[in-house]
């Protein structure tokens, strides 16, 4: 029987973080699924699953926590059963770009809040804007909207907040 642990991982970005990580995983039976990782502001930040035997979960989580010597701190989560449930409803991308100023992915994120939309993953950056001047907000997610709720009822709450957050906003349902 696998167990599958989900964590998050943070520490000042250095190479070798990742190779700490992957080797104590392999050194335990564990089996690498997905990830997500990258450098936000100088730290080293990651969210991962992985799989392995039940008998070696105990062995491998005492192996990871040594990291924080080393100055990486992870967070272990079970997850919550063996196969993820299923996804029922429609799946969209959403893109965004705007003037950067606070408060946008608030009221992006009530609109989803509000119909129930669930945020399956999201990307965003603050950038240079071309020859202007000034700082964009750039934001990329996909969402999972329930099958009770219509993505034209979510698109018309967002156009409805766009024109007052000046940004651009495209909501397109994946094929």
């Amino acid at each position: 029987m696998l167990a599958t642990l989900v964590m998050t991982v943070i520490g000042s970005d250095r190479p070798g973080l990742v190779q700490m990580v992957a080797a104590r995983v392999a050194d335990h039976g564990g089996n690498w699924l997905e990830s997500r990782m990258c450098r936000l502001g100088g730290q080293f930040a990651g969210i991962l699953r992985v799989e392995v035997p039940q008998a070696r979960r105990d062995e491998l989580v005492n192996a990871l926590r040594t990291l924080e010597v080393d100055g990486l701190r992870v967070i272990m989560h079970a997850e919550g059963g063996v196969g993820a449930p299923a996804t029922v409803g429609t799946l969209a991308t959403i893109e965004l770009v705007g003037n950067d100023r606070p408060g946008i992915l608030r009221s992006v994120s009530g609109v989803f809040a509000a119909h129930g939309v669930n945020v399956e993953e999201l990307a965003s950056e603050r950038v240079s804007a071309p020859m202007g001047g000034g700082m964009l907000f750039k934001a990329r997610a996909t969402v999972l909207c329930p099958p009770t709720v219509k993505l034209s009822a979510v698109r018309a709450d967002l156009e409805q907040i766009a024109t007052d957050l000046m940004v651009d906003l495209k909501l397109a349902p994946v094929n």
